[in-house]
């Protein structure tokens, strides 16, 4: 098996708790009239997909990196990369999260919205000398791809929806 396969499948486990805490960000009660009018107790904002792109990270990146995200820039095939389809319009929200020390369960996690993210990554561009792209290009260490790394208060404060972090951490978020 691929380590990307073995790393997919690790981090699809925690699914089940990203669901949970994307329903109570992306799941609304609505106004007294809805319910008395409609039979509505609970409402969605949008009826169609909303897309949401989930990243994990191991627990041993948390302390150090906890302030910020990367995102998949580049590969050495040229393949489409996570960047380039949040710059197409594709993904409505960014959930990125953190593992327990045993790998069960979320020890932090901040939900972003693409709509800001990518309003906010357009002014960089400009402001941004010709051919340099905003953030910091990092590569894996094995060469099998690139990163943009990213500051999260290098964007407005609309750009979080939601977040959680371990109590000796929140100062920073």
């Amino acid at each position: 098996m691929l380590d990307w396969q073995k790393d997919k499948r690790w981090s699809d486990g925690l699914l089940p708790e990203i669901k949970q805490i994307l329903g109570l960000h992306l799941i609304g009660e609505p106004p007294m009239e809805e319910d008395a009018e409609r039979n509505t107790d609970l409402i969605v904002l949008r009826m169609e997909a909303v897309r949401i792109g989930c990243r994990i990270r191991r627990h041993q990146y948390l302390e150090r990196y906890h302030d910020e995200f990367t995102i998949r820039a580049g590969r050495p095939s040229g393949a489409k990369t996570e960047l380039t389809k949040i710059i197409e319009g594709w993904g409505d929200y960014f959930f990125y999260g953190f593992a327990s020390e045993d790998g069960t369960r979320l020890a932090a996690w901040t939900l972003g919205d693409m709509r800001v993210f990518r309003h906010a990554y357009a002014v960089k561009l400009l402001n941004t000398r010709p051919g340099k792209a905003p953030g910091v290009s990092k590569n894996n260490l094995d060469g099998s791809s690139s990163f943009a790394v990213f500051r999260w208060d290098e964007f407005p404060p609309e750009f979080i929806v939601g977040w959680m972090r371990p109590q000796h951490l929140r100062s920073a978020a």
